[in-house]
C-alpha cells in the first residue's frame, strides 16, 4: 500500500505532461489564450497592459485564497487515499467489457462483426466512448445533486468559494471512487458493444492519447469552466455544448441555479431533462452554495463532515418512513 501511495505522489507532476488529465500544459494554454478576448472586452484600450491582463488571470483573491489553497492540497491527498483506500477494489473495465459481449450473445445470438471500414470503425467506436462517457457523466452528476445521501460528497465540490482548474480535483474520495467506478462501466459497456458489432480490432482516434473529442473538449477551454473568467459560447451553441459560463451558473450560490447545467461537454442531456440554462439568462453570480455551505473549511471537515452528514439522511428518512407507518397505522 505504502508503494502505491508513493508511486502515486511521485506520479503528480506527470499531470502537466498527461492529454487525459485537465491541467495538462497545452490545455492550461489554450485557456490562458481564451482569456485574451475576455480581457480586451472587460477594459477600456488605454488601460491594457501585459500586467495588467497577468493580474486579471492570476488575481490574489482567487489563487490566494482558502478555498483554492484547499484545492490545491486536495489534489495530493485525494491521490493518495485513492491509492490506500480504492485502488485495489474500483470497478474494472475488462469483467465488465466480457459481462456486456456474454449478454448481447446470449440476447441476438452469435457476434455481427460488421465488415465496414477501419476508419468507420474507429470513427464510430471514438464517439461511442465519447458520447456515452459524458451521458454516464451526466447521470451520476444528476444523482448527485438529487440523491441527498449522496449530495453529502457532491457538496465538498460545491463548497468551493472561488473557482480555480485545480478546484476539478476538489472532491470527497467518495465521489472519486463513484466516478472511477462509472468510467470502467461505460468503457467496458462500450468495449462490449464493439467485440459484438465490430470484432476485436477496436481503437479510437486520439491526440497524444487522449481521446479526439475529449481532447477537443479540453483544448477549447475546459480549464475556464472552474475559473473566474467568464466565457460564453452563445445562445446558439450553448444550446449543445456546455460552455465555461454555464458551468460558473451551476456552481452559483442562486438556489434557482442549483441542479442545473449538469452536462460536462454536451448540452442535450440538461435540454432533455430540463435543467439548462444559457449564460445570457444569468449575467452575474455568487460562487459557493451560500447558505447551505457545511463549513468545509478544512481537510478534516472536506473528509469528515459529508460521512457524518450522509448517514444523518439515512437515519432522518427512517425516521420519517417509520413516523409516516405509524399514522398509518393509527388511521387504520
Amino acid at each position: 500500500m505504502l508503494e502505491q501511495m508513493w508511486q502515486s505522489f511521485i506520479s503528480l507532476p506527470t499531470y502537466l505532461l498527461d492529454a487525459n488529465k485537465r491541467i495538462y500544459i497545452p490545455y492550461l494554454l489554450s485557456a490562458v489564450l481564451m482569456a485574451v478576448p475576455v480581457y480586451f472586452a472587460s477594459q477600456e484600450r488605454a488601460q491594457r497592459s501585459f500586467a495588467g491582463f497577468l493580474m486579471f488571470l492570476f488575481p490574489k483573491s482567487v489563487w490566494l485564497s482558502q478555498s483554492a489553497k484547499l484545492d490545491y492540497c486536495l489534489l495530493i491527498t485525494n491521490v493518495l487515499l485513492k491509492a490506500a483506500l480504492f485502488a485495489p477494489i474500483v470497478l474494472t473495465m475488462v469483467p465488465v467489457a466480457i459481462f456486456t459481449t456474454d449478454a448481447l450473445q446470449w440476447l441476438f445470438g452469435q457476434p455481427l462483426h460488421l465488415g465496414w471500414s477501419e476508419a468507420a470503425v474507429i470513427g464510430i467506436f471514438t464517439l461511442m466512448l465519447f458520447i456515452v462517457d459524458d451521458l454516464t457523466r451526466f447521470l451520476l452528476h444528476l444523482l448527485l445533486h438529487k440523491v441527498p445521501f449522496l449530495w453529502e460528497f457532491h457538496k465538498v465540490h460545491h463548497s468551493a468559494k472561488v473557482l480555480t482548474p485545480f478546484t476539478i480535483y476538489r472532491s470527497h474520495p467518495v465521489e472519486s471512487y463513484l466516478y472511477a467506478c462509472r468510467m470502467a462501466l461505460t468503457q467496458g459497456l462500450v468495449v462490449g458493444f464493439g467485440y459484438h458489432f465490430f470484432g476485436t480490432g477496436l481503437s479510437m482516434y486520439d491526440i497524444l492519447g487522449a481521446n479526439a473529442f475529449v481532447f477537443a473538449f479540453n483544448i477549447l477551454g475546459a480549464n475556464l469552466r472552474h475559473s473566474h473568467i467568464r466565457f460564453s459560447w452563445g445562445d446558439k451553441l450553448e444550446g449543445w455544448f456546455i460552455s465555461p459560463a454555464q458551468h460558473q451558473i451551476h456552481h452559483s450560490d442562486n438556489p434557482k441555479h442549483f441542479d442545473t447545467n449538469l452536462g460536462s461537454a454536451l448540452a442535450i442531456w440538461d435540454n432533455m431533462y430540463g435543467s439548462l440554462i444559457k449564460s445570457s439568462s444569468a449575467p452575474k453570480i455568487n460562487i459557493g452554495v451560500g447558505q447551505y455551505d457545511a463549513g468545509h473549511d478544512s481537510l478534516s471537515a472536506i473528509y469528515l463532515k459529508p460521512i457524518k452528514a450522509a448517514f444523518t439522511t439515512l437515519i432522518r428518512k427512517k425516521g420519517t418512513s417509520q413516523h409516516a407507518s405509524t399514522k398509518l397505522d393509527n388511521k387504520l
